[in-house]
């Protein structure tokens, strides 16, 4: 089968040809005008599409899955890091390369402030800071303040739920790594490279959490046989990362992909966290697009009956959220070790050498890659991506034709006479004039129809993002409003660590609970309403473009009759029933992105700088000292009594800031979205009902004139013109071949 690739590059060289041709009729006098002008500019738009198509292809699953070590087998080499931590680089993208390449981009200055201050609300001691403002990691006396208030935390606040506070581990990261790179590290966003020998060191900062929590993004570029240079594969960071954020960002990339690849632990199964992250997936969806990996350790099973009893238990399980499941079972270290043989450790080969002796396990694993391999090729070469090519192809061949008829005409020129000439030219001139009255009547009616779509939308966006009591707003309002707190969990908290730390540690629980909530039930949603509303976008320019097909056939029905009056052939190809652009390819071109996932997540921003800190703490703390100077029954009913109104604030704090943030995020996805993703979905339907007319809208006065006056010479301006001609009928039937192939 051929692949993506190859039949990409056989579209790019036909386009090539047909742009060479354009740079040859400049040189005939008369020939060249504003329609082609108009094909030239769609001919080298058309190949920039496809120059910078990317298939993009995320291996995602939870963490210690084996995803790194799968994405390693794939490129056939040793070349991410493995067993990285949970605060490892978000998104890894890893492409073919002509030499080994690691491309680290590092956040600003601002991000990295950015991505601490959540953390740093209601930070415990009223004192630890001397500076005002936010928060800047670069004054030196603001991380000494940190590093000693860090210091200075009990262990309730370091360790939450028998693990490490999330909290605690970012601030301390930060901190640990702020030497190493701050000479990396700008103002701006700045990137490392390591190419070569030099290029293993990128593994050091995807594995060491001070280094990391700095990346915004890695690129690496790999030699590879197998996969192909417009394939873009991304190591995504684990599902059950206890950051949020981290959801929400694989989201984002899980949007821009034609292909998900999910990987399973054998040794776990399917996990709770699993099951989390493709509800998630499903919600947003995109389930049609994912299969499935499981991930197997030779060490972990007796026999291939083993193996299977556990496969069969997790299709059972994925079959409750994604209907028949395609699973391929392999061991991704295996086929890295043998893909690598002669460069392993003696170890490593003892390894290899005791599983290479399990026959039937590894004969279970090499025919579970061969299938996987030809399913993975089969789907990159196929579906969608050849119908693109194929949008690209039809395009193509009406330019191809339009030319070799505009060559026809002008070759048929030099053999009328002048009487016949005037003629010809008049009959086409009035046909160029009513053509060009409709290409007008199409763009101003076009233009009505994206505007009435507009405003149908608007109504449909406020109704989705809706208020208080409805709407994805008023489902996180009712999130907010009903979390509850469990006040006699921190009663010993109280005691040992004081009201301030006790009141921290509670709402950066509340902060992730909120933030968990967002990434996990309304981004999806948010993400199901736009890919919806793209189809209904389609769907009603769709429904507007029927009566432009009719117009435009009867108009080209009138010429092609002008011309067999004259003995000339219509033009072949030009009669095609023009198709919708493709939504993805629309908004690549115009710049177009969702605003993403993680811009959601944004809204503690408000809180901690202006709602929490001056009304919330502060209030709550003189409270607290007004409360404790009148008689209580006890002192844990008064700490108590306070906390539960440092609460009470912290949640009308959070609403007020979410409806805010609600509000600016509705406006910008309808303003900078949805409108704009609906010009530019017009804009493109017009352009490819405008390639039809250029072959008709022509003007040959010029060339008659020109040959009037004896300033051609018919001669050899014949011969130029029948070797264009040739080539024309050369590139049209490269065309009408390639698309045989794409349909076949």
């Amino acid at each position: 089968m051929e692949t993506y690739t190859e039949l990409k590059n056989e579209l790019l060289q036909l386009g090539q040809r047909l742009s060479d041709l354009f740079a040859k009729i400049r040189s005939i006098p008369g020939l060249h005008d504003h329609a082609f002008e108009g094909w030239e500019k769609n001919c080298q738009r058309i190949r920039d599409h496809l120059s910078e198509e990317t298939l993009r292809v995320a291996v995602v699953g939870a963490i210690k899955s084996g995803k790194s070590t799968f994405v390693n087998s794939l490129f056939k080499g040793d070349h991410l890091k493995r067993g990285a931590g949970v605060v490892t680089s978000i998104v890894t993208k890893i492409r073919k390369g002509d030499a080994l390449s690691a491309n680290l981009c590092f956040k600003s200055w601002d991000e990295v402030n950015a991505d601490m201050e959540p953390a740093l609300v209601l930070f415990p001691s009223l004192d630890w800071r001397e500076e005002e403002g936010r928060f800047d990691i670069r004054r030196d006396a603001e991380r000494v303040a940190l590093q000693q208030a860090l210091d200075a935390l009990g262990s309730d606040l370091l360790i939450t739920n028998d693990t490490r506070n999330l909290n605690s581990v970012l601030l301390s990261s930060y901190l640990k790594g702020y030497d190493r790179v701050r000479e990396m590290v700008s103002s701006e966003t700045m990137g490392c490279q390591y190419d070569g020998d030099a290029f293993p060191k990128h593994r050091d900062f995807a594995g060491d959490d001070a280094l990391a929590v700095y990346l915004r993004d890695i690129r690496l570029d790999i030699p590879s046989e197998s996969i192909g240079s417009d394939i873009e594969i991304a190591d995504c960071q684990g599902s059950d990362s206890p950051n949020p954020l981290h959801l929400a960002m694989i989201q984002d990339y899980l949007l821009s992909t034609h292909l998900i690849i999910y990987v399973i632990s054998g040794r776990t199964g399917l996990r709770q966290a699993d099951i989390r992250f493709l509800s998630v997936i499903r919600k947003m969806g995109i389930i049609g697009n994912i299969l499935f990996v499981i991930n197997f350790d030779f060490n972990e099973h007796e026999s291939t009956d083993d193996l299977t009893a556990l496969v069969e238990k997790i299709r059972a399980e994925i079959s409750l959220i994604k209907p028949e499941p395609r699973i391929y079972t392999l061991s991704a270290l295996f086929n890295l070790f043998r893909s690598q043989k002669e460069h392993l450790s003696r170890k490593d080969a003892l390894r290899l050498g005791q599983w290479e002796a399990e026959h039937a396990l590894s004969s279970l694993s090499d025919q579970e890659t061969d299938r996987f391999q030809s399913y993975f090729r089969q789907k990159l070469a196929s579906d969608r991506y050849s119908l693109l090519l194929k949008n690209h192809l039809e395009r193509l061949g009406v330019i191809a034709s339009g030319m070799g008829h505009r060559i026809r005409l002008h070759t048929d020129m030099l053999t009328r006479d002048d009487s016949e000439t005037s003629e010809f030219i008049n009959k086409i001139k009035y046909n160029q004039d009513k053509v060009n009255q409709i290409s007008a009547m199409i763009k101003n009616t076009l233009d009505g129809v994206v505007r009435r779509m507009q405003q149908s939308l608007r109504g449909e966006i406020d109704s989705f993002f809706g208020s208080r009591t409805d709407g994805i707003l008023g489902d996180t309002i009712s999130f907010i409003r009903n979390y509850n707190v469990p006040y006699h969990t921190y009663e010993e908290n109280l005691s040992t660590s004081g009201f301030a730390n006790t009141l921290y540690l509670v709402f950066q629980e509340f902060r992730q609970a909120t933030d968990t909530f967002m990434a996990e039930t309304i981004n999806p949603e948010i993400i199901r309403f736009a890919r919806d509303t793209e189809g209904k976008l389609r769907e009603r320019i769709g429904t507007a473009k029927g009566p432009y097909d009719v117009m435009i056939s009867d108009a080209l029905a009138e010429y092609d009759k002008v011309m067999e009056t004259f003995g000339i052939s219509p033009p072949e190809g030009m009669h095609y029933h023009a198709e919708l652009p493709d939504v993805e390819q629309v908004k690549r071109s115009a710049g177009l992105t969702l605003p993403p996932a993680v811009a959601s997540m944004h809204y503690s921003t408000q809180i901690k700088t202006e709602a929490v800190m001056r009304l919330g703490f502060y209030r709550v703390t003189r409270m607290f000292r007004r409360l404790f100077s009148k008689p209580v029954e006890n002192d844990k009913e008064g700490e108590v009594l306070a906390l539960k109104n440092g609460v009470a604030r912290m949640k009308r704090e959070t609403e007020k800031s979410l409806i805010f943030h609600f509000k600016d995020y509705r406006e910008n996805i309808k303003f900078q979205y949805v409108f704009k993703l609906a010009d530019a979905l017009g804009e493109a339907l017009y352009e490819i009902l405008l390639d039809q007319f250029q072959g008709y809208a022509t003007n040959l006065s010029q060339m008659a004139k020109q040959i009037g006056e004896k300033r051609t010479d018919t001669r050899e301006t014949s011969e130029i013109l029948s070797e264009l001609a040739a080539v024309s009928s050369e590139i049209s039937e490269g065309i009408r071949a390639l698309g045989a192939r794409l349909d076949s």
